[in-house]
């Protein structure tokens, strides 16, 4: 698999923002209508909504230039305290300093879906959130948003430079697709990742619709979540890497399940998706 082509200083550059994500969590959200955009898209296997969508700093300036793109859910929560329900994940800020050592991207948040998240983000039936239509509202990230990004935006389309990020049942609907739709996702991060919906399911999709072994994935796990957070996602971990070459695994003994942290671990992740091979 091709991948974009960061020089080597850029790669090690995003290591290091890791290891300073506190300064990131400091930055001043640029909140710039230029660079970051509320776009509507229609509605498809799942109802339309909002996309807020991030333009890197040398967008408006290099014309020529297409980007990878990471794709992102609950979008409300991503780039503002003000539409977030638990705290924003400082995307924009995050995008920005790593821009400053030489990496770009695009990020579209994907809004939720309201009342129908639970549902949307679960692939399964689960009692406590009923019938999932995880599958439905992968089929319209596929078949309505990405198509609408890559007409309007100056996109690297293909599935290396492509990413799928997302927490708690974010990460579970990202790990569907990653198995799913491996054709159009070739990197794909899950921060705790909610297994706990059907462990049972999640395997089998796994198992039935492998990753191909060029996909890059990272998975994280706090151990001040729930009980079977680490467990379920070691396991998981441990099958995804009998599949591709590059799946990392991070844990942190103190991680709880909310936004700053996954805040913390997002330049690492991204790192990772986009080290060159």
């Amino acid at each position: 698999m091709s991948m974009p082509a960061l020089p080597r200083r850029a790669a090690l550059a995003l290591m290091l923002a890791a290891a300073s994500s506190s300064q990131a969590q400091r930055a001043v959200s640029l909140h710039d209508p230029e660079r970051l955009l509320l776009v509507d898209a229609p509605a498809g296997a799942v109802p339309g909504r909002t996309l807020r969508i991030y333009l890197p700093p040398s967008y408006a300036t290099h014309p020529q230039q297409r980007y990878p793109v990471i794709y992102l859910h609950d979008g409300q929560n991503l780039f503002d305290d003000a539409s977030s329900f638990a705290g924003e994940w400082g995307v924009d800020e995050t995008l920005d300093q790593l821009a400053g050592n030489g990496f770009e991207a695009i990020a579209v948040g994907i809004d939720h879906g309201g009342a129908q998240r639970n549902r949307e983000l679960s692939p399964w039936h689960h009692p406590r959130i009923g019938q999932g239509q995880g599958f439905a509202y992968l089929r319209w990230v596929v078949e309505t948003a990405k198509p609408l990004v890559d007409a309007r935006f100056r996109s690297r389309p293909e599935p290396g430079y492509t990413a799928m990020l997302g927490s708690s049942l974010g990460a579970l609907v990202t790990h569907a697709a990653l198995h799913r739709h491996r054709d159009v996702f070739g990197l794909g991060a899950l921060l705790s990742p909610a297994f706990w919906v059907d462990p049972q399911q999640a395997s089998r999709l796994a198992e039935s619709e492998p990753l191909f072994a060029h996909q890059r994935v990272y998975v994280y796990g706090g151990g001040r979540e729930s009980a079977e957070m680490l467990p379920q996602a070691r396991h998981m971990v441990a099958l995804l890497q009998q599949q591709a070459r590059a799946v990392r695994w991070v844990e942190n003994a103190q991680g709880q399940h909310r936004e700053a942290d996954w805040r913390a671990v997002l330049p690492q992740a991204l790192a990772h998706l986009f080290e060159p091979d």
